[in-house]
Formats: structure tokens, sequence, C-alpha cells
């Protein structure tokens, strides 16, 4: 049976589909008890190009978690990525009109309503409106606005948007796995908020997840997405560059890469060899080590320097202390986290899912912070959700008192 407690993030990506359920405790806690995986391929470069064998590939996952967590999924907080997404930063302005000069919940709905007034090409959706920080009469630095008194409410977002041919085909991929959607969510914003701590998100941090077929980045400053940007490019590239150097089939150069792929030649010793299955079921063929580091390495090097070309291109002022935190399944090759440091000239680390319990131990990967930074995502979003309804309870209590004694009394 569904539970009001529960959520799930469906991770729809280029290798493969990854479904997370977990509760969430009365104190917040996120507990892990449900995980689905399913290769997926109906997807290029993260855009769909077949709905039908991506929604089975969706519908393998949900059973699998299904079966795992016991509950029944109905509905999902599902990622959205590809090289069509963009970010804009934008401003909002509006008058204060609630008594006495307060902030209101409905000037802050105003002003959000007003930064997302951006001139967009047809073809664009808006996918998130998210704010850095409200000024309120000139001052800045605010987060929350809501009971602050003041004439002029101003608003500094990052807005999102994405291609709508490809948001409306994950649509009716998901919708046709039978699954409803919470919400899209961007998927750096998400795999920031699985790997990133909460220093990092404050004083400047890059997130880059390399994932099958793109390669996401997020800028996080200030607790807030300051630009985002998906590259065409990923870990399927180097699969293809192996099975092309090595001339083995590319299941075997998948295999080959996860077992013994390096990045640095200089970390693999001169007498290391591997076998290595021909093309057409030939013999298998003894290769050095060095040979396959020598292939991975130019194609690493490429992403990175893309990444860096990006980094600069977001015209961002401030300092990234927190330097870049690599993640996905792309970041497990060896060696990639001092190859990233020189290229990047930021200090790198890799990041994990954190903070979550229950069967926390089958998402402790970078391979799965997408999907586990979505039921984080989605976490918060039912907090908020249920605070605003204990919110309005209140309220609706304090009034049917207020009737009852004015009865009382009359």
């Amino acid at each position: 049976m569904p539970k009001d407690n529960v959520v799930v993030g469906l991770d729809i990506g280029t290798t493969k589909v990854v479904a997370v359920v977990a509760e969430v405790t009365l104190q917040g806690r996120l507990n892990i008890i449900g995980l689905g995986e399913t290769p997926s391929g109906g997807l290029r470069k993260g855009i769909i190009v077949d709905i039908e064998n991506t929604a089975r590939a969706i519908e393998k996952a949900v059973e699998q978690a299904e079966r795992m967590s016991g509950c029944r999924i109905s509905s999902a907080f599902v990622g959205l990525t590809g090289p069509h997404i963009g970010s804009i930063n934008n401003r909002g302005v509006v008058a204060v009109t609630g008594e006495d000069g307060e902030v209101g919940p409905e000037d802050v709905e105003r002003v959000l309503q007003a930064a997302r007034v951006i001139p967009l090409p047809a073809d664009r959706r808006i996918i998130h409106v998210l704010p850095r920080q409200y000024i309120v009469d000139g001052y800045d630095g605010i987060m929350d606005p809501i009971g602050m008194s003041g004439s002029r409410l101003e608003v500094e977002t990052q807005i999102v948007t994405a291609a709508g041919a490809a948001v409306q085909n994950t649509l009716k991929s998901v919708q046709r796995a039978g699954l409803a959607i919470e919400e899209l969510v961007l998927n750096p914003l998400a795999s920031a908020e699985a790997v990133l701590q909460q220093a990092e998100k404050e004083l400047g941090t890059v997130v880059v997840d390399i994932g099958g077929g793109t390669t996401e980045i997020a800028v996080i400053s200030q607790g807030c997405l300051w630009f985002a940007a998906v590259l065409p490019i990923g870990s399927e590239h180097i699969t293809s560059d192996l099975a092309v150097g090595l001339r083995t089939p590319l299941t075997q150069a998948e295999a080959i890469k996860k077992e013994h792929g390096c990045v640095l030649a200089e970390l693999v010793a001169e007498n290391e060899f591997i076998e290595v299955p021909a093309v057409g079921g030939k013999e298998k063929k003894r290769v050095p080590k060095k040979m396959l580091a020598a292939i991975i390495e130019p194609r690493v090097e490429e992403i990175f320097t893309l990444v860096r070309r990006e980094i600069n291109g977001s015209h961002f002022q401030g300092l990234l202390p927190g330097g870049v935190v690599l993640t996905g399944g792309g970041a497990l090759l060896e060696g990639i986290t001092q190859l990233a440091g020189e290229a990047l000239a930021m200090p790198v680390r890799l990041g994990w899912p954190e903070n979550s319990g229950g069967l926390a131990d089958m998402v402790a990967s970078p391979a799965y912070a997408t999907a586990v930074g979505l039921v984080n995502y989605g976490a918060g979003r039912l907090a908020h959700t249920q605070a605003a309804a204990g919110r309005e309870a209140i309220w609706e209590n304090f009034w049917a008192r207020l009737k009852n004694w004015w009865r009382e009394l009359f």
C-alpha cells in the first residue's frame, strides 16, 4: 500500500534506470527501503529516443523497488538531464501588499512569478525557479522574507530551462509506465543534494556527475544553485574508445573498463597485462594495462577540458573553496580525482551519497548519487508541504475555536 511518508526517486539514465524508495522518519531522516535497477535502452546522450523501451525499463526498475520495499509505487520525483538544459540568472521585483507592510506568502509567490517572466523560445520550458536570495527594501542576503516589514520585495533566482519536446517525452515515458510525476528535478541539482555537505554548499563547490551519456555540472554557492550545464559526453564514450582501440566487443570493453580502467598511465606498472577477448570469438590476446590508460586518459582529459570551459563561461564571480566533487558511475575510474585536480586546478574529491539509513549500503556508490539525491529533494518537498498543511490546520483550528466561543457568548 502507498504511504504518506514514502518518497521515490527515479533516475532515467542513458545506461541504466534506477528507482530508489525511501521512508522519511518523524525526525526527518531518510531510510532507504527499496532499490530497483535495470539497463536502459531508450536513451542517447541523456535524451529519450525510444519511449516504449524507456517505459519498459522504468516498469522493471519500479517492480524491483516495489518488491524490495513492500510498497506500491504510484508516483516519483523524476530526474531530467540532456544537453538541452540551460540556466539563466534573473531578478523579480514586487511591492509588498500585506498589512502594515509585512511580507506574506502571497508576496513571495508574486515575486517568484515576476522572476519567471523571461523571453523564451516557444520550444523551451521552465523547470525550476530557484531563489538564491531575497532583498527587502535594499537589504540583501535574506533567505526567508516572510514576516519581515518593508515596501519593496526583490528576489534573485536561478531559472533552469529545458527543451519542451524532451520534457514531453520524459512525461510520456513515465506515464506509460503507470506512474505519476511528483516533480521533474534537474539531475545535477539532485546529485548535489546527495553528495555535498552543508558547508560545501555554503562556501561554493562544483559538482561534476559523469554518467553514461552525459556529464552534468552544477555550481552551488551560498546554499543555492548558481549555474548548471549538461555536456553530451560521458563514460560510454570511454567504453567506445576501448572497444575500438582493443578491437573487442562493447560489452567486453565495458567490463574491462570497470575492472581494470585507470586514467593515468603513470599509476600502472610496466609488467601488468590483461586478457582481452577479440571480436568474432577469436582467442584472447594479452594487452599491457598501460595501453588501457593510454586510451582512457585523452578522453577523460577532454571531458574535464569541457567542464573547465563551462565553469569559466558561467561568469561566476565568487570563489569556489569547496573545489570539485566528482560523482556518477564514470567517477569510479582509478586516478580520476588526480587527473581532474590537474585539469581543473582545484581540489577534487569523490562524492558518495550520505546522510541516509536503512539499506543505505546498497546505494553507497557515486553511481546512485542522482537517484538518492532525488529522494532527498522529495523529502524536502514533503517536509515543506506538511509544514504548510500544519500552519493551515492551526489557523483552521483557531477560527473554529473563535466561532465556538462567539456562539457560546451570544
